[in-house]
């Protein structure tokens, strides 16, 4: 068997499929001097393969097999010339590299023309399916259409090579607003569209041409250059900003996996992390029904999927204060003396609360000692207590519970619950530390770094001696602070209340 060339030189539509991408039929004719061309080289066995893969049996409509036809040789006139009218660029944003240059050959292959930019010459702009005219004015650098500038979108293209002809642009052109359109080419363009839906501007403001905006706007490009000298922040991020300023979103997350939501899903099961979520949609989970059927669980993990829709729910303030004034009163039936603190966002005055963290100590700075385990006894006795996540966590001298409970009464939640038990040598910085905000504790401890100090929840220390990375060498020495102003103090700051600290 023999390829085929046409007389352009550009093989024909029987060569399409090439294996590599390139035809080695295209060069098996060479010109001889004379004009007519001399006769075919032998090729290797392996490009004959490549370039006349198998073909496959069609069926007429008799349901007889029927091979497909193959170009005669010798004609002299390419078969493939019916996108000869088409002059393309391909706009390869949102199309991608390999698809782009997949485009660019079939239409060379098949009689058009191809730009390596945009030109007079440019009938057809290929664009990506979800390209809107905005943003591909912007990319194309374009105040106002050109005359005779078609933007189609892909599809087009892909319609016309797959029934070899050269098809009607209508239902595949990209809507251009009037704002967009030159004097005179607005009633061009709406002859164009013939029967196709037109959504015009919203408001009459959007609807005059836009004068004052040249090819490169100034002010586009004065904003993307003002978000490049920001630290960390380059031409392509400059470039996202830019379209969220102009479009109030971005594109981008248009087209967000599904495994976004399915993540968020699991990842809010408690005690299962980014990780854990991760891990289960690659194991082919996409509910929750699929976790507590099929996922192997830790015990944690099970007790946040049980109480799952309790634990997302908020709670009001009030609902957390009768949390806070029961355990009170069963560390008072234990000890009396004991100081109970509901610390968080409650302390924080906030209306909602998500947990309750309660702070129990005593002002005697013994009295704490052995109360840890018999609180809990205590409150799982009365089943207040229903499930432990983690049952003791020591931290130096401080002892946590994490938990979960539910106060008497019908269509009551569960709610997530933390008891901490700290000596009253550190209840000031504790109390500090698990108030709040995160944000405001960090910004403390920063502070804190500066002045040589090291700020935790145990206590505040000055003389601190750090090395290479800010690693604590020396500890330093422990200061006063019997109360949360004291903190404030040590550290030259006005004190702030408790709901002053929610940034």
């Amino acid at each position: 068997m023999k390829g085929t060339t046409t007389a352009s030189g550009c093989p024909n539509s029987a060569e399409l499929t090439l294996g590599s991408g390139k035809s080695r039929a295209g060069k098996q004719l060479q010109p001889n001097g004379t004009g007519e061309r001399g006769p075919a080289q032998p090729m290797e066995p392996r490009g004959i393969v490549k370039a006349f893969p198998k073909r496959k049996k069609v069926r007429d409509d008799s349901g007889k097999s029927i091979p497909p036809k193959i170009p005669k040789e010798g004609t002299g006139v390419p078969e493939a010339e019916w996108l000869k009218p088409v002059t393309a660029y391909v706009l390869q944003a949102g199309i991608g590299q390999a698809r782009a240059e997949i485009f660019r050959k079939q239409i060379v292959q098949n009689g058009g023309h191809v730009c390596d930019h945009l030109s007079s010459e440019v009938t057809h702009v290929i664009v990506a399916e979800d390209m809107d005219c905005d943003r591909s004015f912007r990319l194309l650098k374009l105040a106002k259409l050109p005359s005779g500038l078609q933007l189609v979108k892909a599809s087009w293209l892909s319609a016309c090579i797959r029934d070899q002809e050269l098809l009607s642009t209508t239902g595949y052109r990209v809507f251009i607003p009037q704002r967009y359109l030159e004097k005179g080419e607005q009633q061009k363009q709406q002859q164009l569209l013939g029967n196709e839906e037109v959504q015009p501007p919203a408001d009459k403001e959007a609807a005059e041409p836009n004068t004052k905006a040249p090819v490169g706007d100034f002010s586009q490009q004065g904003l993307s250059e003002e978000a490049c000298k920001i630290p960390g922040i380059g031409k392509r991020m400059a470039e996202k900003i830019l379209e969220i300023l102009e479009s109030g979103h971005l594109r981008k997350l248009d087209h967000i996996s599904e495994s976004v939501p399915v993540l968020e899903l699991f990842s809010n099961i408690w005690g299962a992390g980014v990780k854990t979520a991760q891990m289960w949609y690659q194991q082919g989970f996409r509910t929750l029904d699929d976790i507590r059927t099929k996922a192997s669980l830790t015990s944690q993990q099970a007790v946040g999927l049980k109480h799952y829709e309790d634990f997302l729910q908020r709670m009001p303030r009030e609902e957390a204060a009768e949390i806070e004034q029961t355990v009170r009163q069963a560390a008072l039936a234990l000890k009396p003396g004991l100081l109970c603190v509901a610390c968080g966002s409650y302390r924080r005055g906030k209306p909602t609360c998500g947990d309750v963290d309660v702070l129990v100590t005593h002002p005697d700075g013994q009295s704490h000692r052995g109360v840890f385990t018999k609180l809990l006894d205590s409150l799982r006795r009365s089943g207040f207590l229903t499930d432990d996540l983690v049952s003791q966590e020591d931290n130096g001298e401080q002892k946590k519970y994490l938990g979960v409970c539910r106060l008497p009464g019908p269509a009551r939640r569960h709610r997530r619950l933390d008891i901490i038990v700290v000596p009253y040598g550190e209840f000031a910085c504790a109390l500090l530390y698990f108030t709040g905000s995160a944000h405001f504790n960090r910004s403390m401890r920063a502070l804190a770094k500066t002045k040589g100090m090291s700020l935790s929840e145990h206590a505040l220390s000055s003389a601190v001696v750090r090395g290479p990375g800010g690693v604590k060498v020396l500890p330093g020495h422990i200061l006063p602070t019997p109360t949360e102003r004291d903190v404030f103090i040590q550290l030259g700051l006005p004190y702030r209340e408790p709901s002053e600290r929610d940034w």
